[in-house]
């Protein structure tokens, strides 16, 4: 129990060194003044031109009509504007938790999400549209053709909603418009909902507009707030009809429709996409490695404890240590990253940043696989050494730490390596919570450039050299272990 203690002391101090350390690694290069007040944004930054990412002075920034609205109440309120950008169908959780101040996405102020949150007054009206392949476009001169029919459609949006009432629609939702776009070019969809201002900036000689048009031709734009935040409900009234009264709204659709018009050439291949955009890619290589090395190094500790729990004489530490590893090993880890990400949050408030949820949800994963390599490598120790380090004197604690867990370890390396491999390539999955990683990155790029194959392919070339080179670091760790063997 000693061992067992010192080990979850180490872990606690990573724990405080990790929870002071990485809100202000996190901040870098989106906040200003830590001292002034701060008014945070939730947006799904691939909404043109209501928002999306675009390069301006060789910086990526979030752009759109939306986001200048946002800067008008920020500036109203006197406060530091901060954007979280995240899939649409997280902007409810986030605001629910308190993850963000507001909400900003041309989101419709339903009546189901009314239930959970208070809208401000709308600030905005669209249309709804049909794109399709230029192909096809006589094949949909009205709703009733689409009957039956492959819709692609955005998570838990109001496009979702009109594609259910098509009857016999198969509708495929996802998070991003552009990933929408990407099914209708190849083939896996027939059609697509969108907003008539967002289908402008996709419109090209392969996609294009159907005749038919929905029945719920308007839609409506309002921002979320927090139920309850008659304060910051209030303020941002005030500035929409400030914004109104001085008909600026319209001009700021205008300047973000412009802006969205100025596409990246399509034309580029995938070398000059991935040197005009290196380094997004390297700040996303940064944040992956930060995960994939702090995960291992948590899921090390966590794994050796469960490991020694599921050893241990007291049965109470066997169940303990059995339950945490069928949980874990029994549960997608996209699951677990909601539960620690937004589900804690709701349920407990105890609020963690995308970084620390994310480094959190890979040591946990981790730690249960780690703790069945750990309690093979000591089984494989032959039982008599343990025996044998006991009738000298030394205690169980000394005797695992010195004779038994030094041979486990060499014995288990290589799938200790194989773990850290795949937690680099897992860790993408820490992306949809809106962490800066190489998956992340590639999207952005993906939305900027408007291709959808170049970006991830650099993705893929990317993680494969740095599973690669650890693979190759990892072997010669191994051989040079082994060399002892055999002298």
């Amino acid at each position: 129990m000693k061992l067992i203690s010192r080990y979850t002391m180490v872990l606690l101090a990573f724990v405080v060194l990790l929870t002071t350390v990485a809100p202000v690694a996190l901040a870098t290069g989106t906040t200003g003044n830590s001292g002034s007040k701060k008014l945070v944004l939730g947006t799904s930054a691939d909404f043109a031109p209501y928002e999306f990412h675009k390069v301006i002075d060789g910086k990526d920034q979030i752009v759109g009509f939306d986001i200048s609205i946002a800067k008008e109440i920020a500036a109203d309120l006197g406060a530091e504007l901060v954007i979280e950008d995240m899939g649409f169908d997280g902007l409810l959780p986030a605001l629910q938790s308190g993850r963000v101040d507001m909400v900003i996405s041309g989101m419709t102020p339903t009546d189901e999400r009314k239930q959970s949150i208070d809208f401000s007054d709308t600030y905005y009206k669209s249309k709804q549209v049909i794109m399709i392949r230029n192909a096809d476009k006589d094949k949909y001169p009205t709703m009733a053709d689409l009957e039956n029919e492959k819709i692609g459609v955005q998570k838990g949006s109001i496009q979702e909603t009109i594609g259910q009432g098509i009857p016999g629609a198969k509708l495929t939702a996802l998070d991003k418009i552009s990933d929408i776009v990407l099914q209708l070019q190849t083939n896996r969809v027939n059609a697509a909902i969108v907003e008539d201002t967002v289908a402008a900036g996709y419109l090209d000689d392969v996609i294009g507009l159907a005749p038919a048009i929905p029945d719920e031709e308007q839609a409506e734009a309002a921002i979320g707030i927090r139920k309850g935040n008659t304060e910051l409900l209030n303020a941002v009234n005030g500035t929409l009809e400030r914004l109104k009264s001085e008909n600026k709204i319209d001009q700021l659709v205008t300047e973000a429709s412009q802006l969205m018009a100025d596409k990246v050439k399509k034309d580029q291949n995938i070398f000059q996409v991935f040197w005009e955009y290196k380094s997004f890619y390297a700040t996303g290589v940064g944040y992956t490695l930060l995960l994939s090395a702090l995960g291992v190094i948590f899921g090390v500790i966590i794994g050796l404890i469960i490991c020694l729990f599921r050893l241990h004489d007291v049965s109470i530490l066997r169940w303990i240590g059995t339950a945490y590893v069928e949980v874990i090993r029994g549960t997608p880890m996209l699951v677990q990253l909601m539960i620690i990400y937004y589900g804690l949050a709701l349920t407990f408030g105890i609020t963690f940043s995308p970084l620390q949820a994310g480094i959190i949800t890979l040591s946990i994963n981790s730690g249960a696989y780690l703790a069945e390599i750990f309690r093979a490598g000591i089984k494989g120790v032959d039982r008599g050494q343990l025996e044998a380090a006991r009738s000298l004197g030394m205690g169980r604690g000394a005797a695992m730490r010195f004779i038994v867990l030094p041979q486990a370890f060499k014995a288990v390396l290589p799938a200790i390596g194989n773990e850290f491999v795949t937690i680099i390539k897992e860790s993408s999955i820490i992306s949809v919570i809106g962490m800066v990683d190489i998956m992340y990155q590639a999207s952005v790029v993906k939305n900027i450039t408007y291709q959808g194959m170049s970006p991830f392919l650099i993705a893929a070339a990317i993680y494969f050299v740095l599973t690669f080179i650890l693979s190759k670091l990892l072997g010669r760790l191994e051989r040079k272990l082994s060399a002892s063997d055999r002298r």
